[in-house]
């Protein structure tokens, strides 16, 4: 399949999908499916995921596995509150980078330099992150202080001095607002679409606008040009690519560098968010931001849509418990669509023979289907609403059954992890 027609395809996977909620929507009556507060919420929660996921994306391509996200955007927070309320958002968004490169740094040194295993390095910055930054809360947030004075305590900084620009879409998300009038209506289809747009144009933080300019120019920097196919093939064959000249330590240590800042950027959002520096308030997003690189399989379009579903799932279940029974049915229609489409593969004249000779597995696949679709839409008939604790942990079971699904055609860098030591080929 050529490029375009991958992007066409695309293009047609998302107005189905639209579809497919917006019918969802009416027929179990959860506005809340395709609300623009919904989809606001949404994208305020895929944001650090996607950050986090994007350096991972840098330092696994280049050959280290970085599970230390969470310990960098941890720094990230901290710095960006620190500097932010004395100094403004500029401020806190340079400290936050340089906070989490900084934790990139410590794991490149770990990884790179001394060899130490890339678990446990990552594992080690985890834990060092809230240590850190709890040790320097208690030296510049103490009683007495000019930060205490200002609102600070051990768990938390003073509120940023300026607060991030926050634009929308004139016209359309903003003074007359149309798109919010076109929302009120509820019709079908149209109402929805402009419930997706607003959420995702009103009051936008101007980082949303930075981390999703950041994916393209990853694809194009890491595919497009030569130190990207540097980065590449150390994560590839290192040796491979020392033996064409290439500095591997350096561009390791780059890649690693980079990831921390990205991860750093993920903290920064979070304090722009919040206007401060919060004790735990990255809530285990380093990790989900590392599922969301695999489900993506290393490359930032698939890493967007992970973050994007994760983020959906959790800003969904913040607006409206009722809504999250309707994610029922529309697995039991995305079920439904996908026997279908077996069924209608299986009986084409067209057929490949070799997926002829793999018919008994097909149609236990299909009787799976089947069950799964059945035990759904009765499950939504008969649950009015889900207990709170089921609705909770809703995200994180969501995480596991995607990663489970999409590790079946995963690939990642084949020196992804592999100690590496200049002419000591393995």
């Amino acid at each position: 399949m050529t490029r375009l027609g991958k992007y066409h395809l695309a293009l047609v996977a998302v107005a189905a999908l639209i579809l497919l909620m917006s019918l969802v929507r009416v027929v179990s009556g959860q506005n809340d499916i395709t609300s623009s507060g919904t989809f606001s919420a949404a994208l305020l929660l895929a944001v650090p995921i996607g950050l986090a996921g994007l350096g991972g994306l840098w330092a696994e391509r280049a050959g280290v596995v970085n599970i230390g996200l969470e310990g960098m955007m941890v720094l990230g927070t901290w710095f960006a509150g620190w500097a932010g309320y004395q100094w403004g958002a500029v401020a806190a968004l340079l400290a936050g980078l340089l906070g989490g490169a900084l934790g990139g740094l410590i794991h490149a040194v770990a990884t790179v330099t001394f060899g130490v295993d890339h678990i446990i390095s990552g594992v080690a910055i985890n834990l060092l992150g809230p240590g850190i930054t709890r040790f320097l809360s208690e030296v510049f947030y103490k009683e007495g202080t000019h930060a205490a004075e200002a609102g600070a305590g051990i768990t938390s900084s003073p509120a940023l001095t300026s607060p991030a620009p926050t634009p929308s879409l004139p016209l359309l998300s903003d003074g007359p607002d149309l798109l919010g009038k076109l929302e009120g209506t509820h019709w079908f289809l149209l109402s929805d679409l402009a419930g997706i747009l607003r959420g995702l144009t009103h009051e936008v933080n101007v980082l949303v606008i930075l981390a999703v300019l950041l994916l393209p120019v990853t694809y194009f920097v890491l595919w497009h040009t030569a130190f990207g196919l540097r980065l590449r093939s150390a994560g590839e064959n290192p040796w491979a690519a020392e033996s064409l000249g290439v500095n591997v330590y350096r561009i390791k240590y780059l890649a690693v560098v980079i990831s921390g800042a990205f991860a750093g950027l993920g903290g920064v959002f979070l304090v722009f968010v919040s206007t401060k520096y919060v004790e735990g308030q990255t809530q285990g997003r380093g990790f989900i931001g590392l599922a969301a690189m695999i489900f993506g399989n290393w490359r930032p379009g698939g890493l967007a849509i992970g973050a994007s579903l994760f983020g959906y799932a959790d800003g969904l279940q913040l607006r409206s418990k009722g809504a999250i029974t309707s994610f029922l049915l529309f697995g039991a229609v995305l079920l439904l669509v996908y026997l279908i489409i077996r069924v209608r593969r299986m009986l084409s004249p067209d057929r490949p023979a070799e997926l002829a000779a793999r018919s008994a597995r097909e149609y236990t696949l299909m009787a799976v289907a089947a069950a799964g679709m059945v035990v759904l839409f009765w499950l939504w008939l008969t649950v009015d609403q889900l207990p709170s604790e089921i609705v909770f942990i809703t995200p994180h079971v969501l995480t596991l059954l995607v990663l489970l699904v999409a590790s079946q055609r995963l690939r990642m860098p084949k020196a992804d992890g592999v100690r590496y030591r200049r002419g000591e080929q393995h």
